[in-house]
């Protein structure tokens, strides 16, 4: 963080061992949400923070935890395996992240770290709660199970943060978040936080309840997207899709890439037909078994791996840097999820590009993505050479084929790791699905027998 305007953090008042922390990670200043949000819990009060995503979250709430940990100190009665705080994230992903950013910035701290969900590594996460930690990191499910079981308690803890809030509702996950706060120490005896990409009345009636007296901190609510975000969106046909793709993956280079689709099925097809085409591209959705999902992340962070194909299970929570370029190859049915995904790049200040197709399967999205961005994306011509001519084909292309890159008709949109979809069951043509789009950008009526389906139209 290089905003002089911002103030430093060296001017905070930190702990000694979390300010060294930061400078390790290379922060000097600090963004929006972590100016207005650390002076407050600093001083030991409640903090529910809205800000856009890639802004500094993690940082802000963990920077605040260890000065409260480090200068509040855990009382003599206190066992080994009563944790000081709990930190709650939807997703197995958000969860793994919040714990590798915690080691860095509270390696001088002392404190001993645990992160705990689901699908992976039962009983190594048991034993190393059994041996005692001071800060847990985990998704719901798994938290319950282990304090079910008595492996941990808190009976001593002294901060709670709830990371992405709203999306604890919309994975279904309300219930056990209540469950959790309910076992906590009263809001008067903890100190919490809550961060949330949106601040809605359902988040809000949560922090009311169960936290105290909360301070509200906005940054910038109304506006949805990243400033540095370069946005486009072509209409392309279904035929075109795939060949327009990898047009430009070529054309970019692609290096640190992140395509969204919006079912499993679509993940694995264009996989087969990335890697056909000489690319090296990995599809991520919630099928994956967890330690294939970890290694995936990792060598795209570590830029082993050029392009990651994914569901909405990646699409919030993830700070992966120097993401390039985001492509909606589906538009999300959900309008949210169409800031979440291309959030992905442009993340602290850096730059990037969003590249959208609205095609006859997914473009019916396309009137309440712009109405919830508050204005209307821009668009392009799909120009001479932009489709990749001579494609080689995947393993999953005579699929493809005998339906062209449609996603799975009428079945709602796999990827967010719960029982929620989000937005409308896929499959209707409408919005711009009129006709479809020449290279040159005239438009032709489509070919062929007209799909089923309510009519589209925007």
């Amino acid at each position: 963080m290089t905003d002089p305007h911002s103030p430093s953090f060296d001017s905070l008042g930190l702990a000694q061992p979390v300010l060294q922390g930061i400078r390790d990670a290379g922060f000097t200043y600090c963004t929006p949400i972590q100016a207005q949000t650390l002076p407050i819990a600093l001083s030991g009060r409640d903090v529910a923070g809205q800000a856009q995503t890639g802004t500094g979250k993690t940082a802000a709430f963990l920077v605040a935890l260890y000065h409260t940990l480090l200068t509040h100190p855990a009382p003599a009665s206190r066992n080994p395996t009563s944790i000081r705080a709990l930190i709650v994230a939807p997703t197995r992903e958000l969860a793994v992240q919040i714990h590798h950013d915690a080691e860095a910035l509270g390696r001088h701290t002392g404190l001993a770290h645990a992160v705990v969900y689901g699908g992976i590594d039962y009983e190594k996460q048991r034993r190393q709660l059994e041996e005692g930690i001071d800060v847990l990191i985990g998704t719901p499910g798994r938290l319950i199970d282990y304090y079910k079981q008595r492996v941990f308690d808190l009976k001593h803890a002294q901060v709670l943060v709830l990371d992405e809030a709203d999306r604890m509702f919309d994975l279904g996950f309300i219930a056990d978040i209540r469950y959790i706060l309910r076992r906590l120490p009263q809001p008067q005896r903890r100190q919490s936080m809550l961060f949330s990409a949106t601040l809605s009345y359902r988040v809000l009636e949560l922090a009311y309840e169960h936290m105290n007296n909360p301070e509200l901190v906005r940054i910038e609510p109304d506006k949805m997207t990243v400033d540095r975000v370069r946005q486009i969106i072509y209409y392309p046909s279904m035929e075109e899709k795939v060949p327009l793709l990898v047009g430009l993956l070529r054309q970019s280079e692609a290096r640190r890439t992140m395509i969204f689709v919006n079912t499993k099925r679509m993940a694995e097809r264009l996989e087969g037909t990335l890697k056909a085409n000489g690319f090296h591209a990995q599809a991520l959705s919630g099928d994956v078994p967890q330690a294939k999902r970890l290694r995936f992340l990792r060598d795209f962070h570590n830029g082993d791996l050029a392009v990651l194909i994914a569901t909405d299970v990646a699409s919030r929570g993830l700070h992966i840097p120097d993401v390039s370029n985001v492509f909606n190859f589906d538009l999300p049915q959900d309008a949210a999820d169409y800031v979440h995904r291309i959030g992905r790049t442009a993340r602290a200040g850096a730059e990037g590009d969003a590249i959208s197709f609205a095609c006859e399967e997914f473009a019916v999205s396309l009137p309440d993505i712009e109405g919830y961005l508050g204005h209307k994306i821009p668009s392009a011509p799909i120009g001479p050479g932009m489709l990749a001519m001579g494609l080689a084909e995947g393993e999953l292309a005579p699929r493809t084929r005998r339906r062209p890159h449609g996603g799975e008709r009428g079945r709602k949109p796999s990827g967010h790791g719960g029982g929620h979809s989000g937005g409308r069951a896929g499959g209707h043509s409408g919005g711009h699905s009129g006709h479809s789009r020449h290279p040159g950008g005239s438009s032709r009526p489509r070919r062929g027998k007209p799909r089923r389906g309510p009519p589209g139209g925007s």
